[in-house]
Order: structure tokens, then sequence, then C-alpha cells
């Protein structure tokens, strides 16, 4: 049918993923009405899909967190001078990012409060007063908010966002060895809703000391890699040691008797994955989002004119009915866009399954079913489309997981020595994987002069090191991989 005049101006994705990737990804996000800007430079407004997706993963962290004993609690969003003042190497970190509040109305504040760039200071001035006794341990707190982080020039929607939703997990121990045990369990935690809810691989990894979260004692996180070759940190969890407990008073008495100071962890996860989910999976036509993620599952679109229109729309209404209610359908229904107009608007929106409908199909009672992920089609009796698209939905989840993991794989170079290293950052890009010596020296040289940095000690390749620092030729401490990040 002809659409009306003036209606079908919407522009879709003009430039190609492989060929200028950071306009690529700004269109996806934006024209798919993921996310929108705003009038706060770097801060993003989430549209329903974009909020649809966070909600899921908050959701699904949430339940684990619950399940595993972790209590949900809120704090204030404005934090005192004062307390940010009290853990040096954590306000040194965060100096350059925080946005103060200085006046209400007129008057001056006797003390300039923060506007939360994270939130240990302010909950551990309270976890000080509530714990006395080894009774009172474990406290596993955890809090979903905002948070404002300030410094950077260049903002990338989602991936660096001056505000940004997440996870703060804040979480007290008496011993060290309880609170290495949940680091270990979190970042599984985080990996498992990676891979079950986002589709993504990772790897899970401990950081250097000079890359190392503001006031921690070792800073653990999943590093993903984008299809430009760069790098973004995700999940993590940090060991705080007694760093924190020592500079906020957080002691306890012991089964002993003694008076000791307690062992602390933070860990997050944010808004910052849905924008790795958009850049992993997305191609020249939009975004794809994975089905655990969409808030339209399948988006049945009907194939009509002015005289069947209502014979066809029936039909499409007893399609959805057919999905039933474990898939999220959506009819579109509109008669002032084209079908093709609104195949392309879904296909830009990331719907995981299109499903078309016209009088030939209501006559052979079937539906033409269109994969998002592959562009297959295949036509489906009405009355086996709610598992056939059911079981396509399952299939797209997995097949997006082992794309993320493969390109993760492809992508990872390992190398032997400085050339090669400049090689891979200066030239194809990804991980650039080999030895190195531990000496801060030589990680300053990367940082330095090829723009790149270590982006995680990866955990599981840290048995028998062997072979040489790619950077200075000494023995090699451990296995690192290399490159330039966002």
């Amino acid at each position: 049918m002809a659409s009306k005049p003036g209606k079908e101006t919407q522009e879709g994705i003009t430039v190609k993923k492989s060929e200028n990737f950071s306009e690529w990804y700004t269109q996806a996000v934006i024209k798919s009405g993921f996310v929108d800007y705003t009038a706060v430079s770097g801060s993003l407004a989430f549209r329903p899909d974009g909020y649809f997706a966070w909600e899921c993963v908050q959701r699904a962290t949430d339940a684990a967190f619950k399940k595993d004993g972790i209590q949900n609690v809120y704090f204030p969003l404005l934090i005192p001078e004062k307390f940010l003042n009290k853990e040096k190497e954590h306000v040194e970190g965060f100096s350059p990012e925080v946005a103060w509040v200085t006046h209400t109305g007129k008057s001056e504040l006797d003390e300039r409060l923060a506007v939360r760039p994270t939130s240990e200071t302010i909950m551990y001035d309270s976890y000080a007063k509530w714990i006395r006794s080894w009774r009172d341990l474990p406290m596993r707190y955890n809090q979903w908010n905002n948070v404002v982080r300030w410094e950077f020039k260049h903002p990338t929607p989602l991936l660096r966002s001056r505000e940004f939703l997440w996870n703060e997990g804040h979480t007290v121990f008496a011993t060290e060895e309880e609170a290495n045990a949940e680091r270990d369990a979190i970042l599984k935690l985080y990996a498992k809703v990676l891979k079950d809810y986002l589709a993504l691989a990772g790897v899970v990894g401990r950081k250097t000391d000079s890359e190392k979260f503001a006031g921690a004692q070792a800073s653990y996180s999943i590093e993903h890699l984008l299809p430009d070759g760069l790098c973004v940190q995700g999940p993590d969890c940090h060991n705080d040691g007694q760093n924190f407990a020592k500079a906020f008073g957080i002691s306890f008495i012991d089964k002993d008797g003694k008076t000791k100071y307690a062992y602390q962890n933070t860990f997050a996860i944010s808004t910052r994955e849905l924008g790795v989910m958009a850049a992993t999976h997305g191609d020249d036509k939009g975004l794809v989002i994975p089905p655990m993620l969409a808030r339209i599952q399948a988006v049945i679109v009907p194939i009509f004119n002015e005289e069947n229109m209502e014979g066809v729309l029936t039909y499409c209404s007893l399609i959805s009915k057919e999905l039933g209610g474990k898939i999220r359908s959506h009819v579109d229904s509109r008669d002032s866009y084209t079908p093709g107009w609104k195949f392309n608007e879904w296909e830009m929106k990331g719907v995981p399954v299109r499903i078309e409908a016209g009088m030939r199909d209501i006559s052979t009672e079937k539906a033409v079913v269109v994969r998002r992920d592959t562009g297959q089609k295949a036509q489906v009796e009405l009355k086996k489309l709610g598992a056939f698209v059911e079981k396509m939905l399952e299939e797209i989840q997995t097949n997006l997981y082992e794309k993320s993991k493969k390109q993760l794989e492809e992508n990872t170079h390992r190398v032997e020595n400085y050339d090669a290293l400049k090689s891979v950052v200066k030239g194809k890009g990804g991980f650039a994987q080999g030895g190195w010596c531990g000496l801060e020296d030589c990680e300053k040289k990367i940082r330095t002069e090829l723009g790149a940095k270590i982006c995680g000690i990866p955990l599981d390749l840290q048995k028998n090191v062997k072979g040489r620092c790619i950077v200075c030729g000494k023995p090699a401490k451990y296995i690192v991989n290399i490159a330039r990040a966002y």
C-alpha cells in the first residue's frame, strides 16, 4: 500500500560498521530509539527499549544477589566533602570527576556536598556505627542508583556517560578469606548475567596497581573487546582490604575479645554494558538486541491494503495470541507506513524476530518468520508459531553469545616482543597478549609510546608463566592483555 505523504522521513543508518565504527555506533543507539541525548552534556535519556534492557539486567543481577544473601539499601545522593577526604588515595582518584553542590538558593553552604561519584564514604560512616561485634558480620549490602562523574571531554553514549546507572555492592567481613571467596562468587555471577542476558563474552582478570580502583587493595574486572579493536571495562569487584575500615573506623570485637578492623569488598555492573552489547551485536542495519533484553521479542508486520486491512489485522491478532504469554510480541498496525519501511525500522531497533503476514498467508494459515541476527526466513504454520519462535529466540541468544566469544578469541593475538606488540596496537587492534615483568616502567612505556594500557591480568593464564616481558625482555611474571581502551 502507499504511505501517506510526509510520513516516511526517518533516515536509517548511513555508515557501515566496518568503515566508521564510531559514527555507526552513535547512529545505531540514537536512531534506533534506544537512548537519546539530553540538554545536559554527556547525560542520556533512556527510552523504553533501552530502559527495559537495563531493567532486565538489573532484575537478573538483583535476584542473584538476594539468592546469595545480599540485601538492598539506599543512601543519599549528596556526600559531605569531609567524608571524601577521609581516605587519601580514594579522594585523589575521584577528585577530577566530582560535581559539587555549593549553594542552596542564594545561600552558600557551610560545607560543599559532592554529587555521588560512588558511595563508599557516605555508606562507611554508617557502617562504622552499625558494626560492633563479630555477630554483626558479614554485612552484605547493595544499592541500585545513579552516579555522576564529570572529568572526561568526549562522552560516548553509554560507554562513557557523565551520569550512569549501576549497582554498588559494599560488603564487610571479619576475615580476608571470606572477602576473597565473595570476590570469586561475584565475578562468576556477573559473567553469568553477561552470558545469559547480554550474550557477551569477556576476560576475567586482575587490574595492575596503576589501574586499580582508587583506595582498593586489588581490583578485578571482566574486560570486553569491541569490534573496533578497543577494550572496555565491564563489571568489576574490588578487594578493599582494611583501607576503608581504618579510615572510617569500621572495627568489631571478635570472638577472642580483641578489637579488629574489618575486610571489605565493593562491586558493580553498570549501563555501560548496554553500550558494549549494542556495539558487539549490531550490524549495518542497526541494533541486534539479545532476546532476553528485548522489550519486543517478535514484531508482527501486517501486509495489507485498504480493502483487506481488517482481515489481515484480525489474522495478525491470532498470530499474537498463538505466540502466547511467553513471547513479548507487538502488532505494528500503523497504516501510514509501507511494510518495507516498517521492516527497516524494526531491523534498526534490533527486534529479534519479525513475522510477516498478508492475504496469501491467511489462505495457507501460515506466516513468514525472519531472524534479525542472520536474516534467515521460514514459512511456519499458524498452530506451530509459538513453539517455533520460542526455539528461535533461544537459538538467537546462543548464537549472539557464540559470535561474541569468537570475536574475542579471533582478536586476541599472542605477541613475543615489543615490535609485535606495536604491530597489533598500531595496526589491526584487539588484545595483544604477552609477558610482563610487573615493573611500572614497562607499563608506563606502553601507555606513553603506544597509547595503550594493560587491560587486565587474565586469571586463567597465570599458572606456570614462562617467557619474557615483551617490553624489556626480563623474565615475565604475568601474562597480560594489552589494548587501546575507551
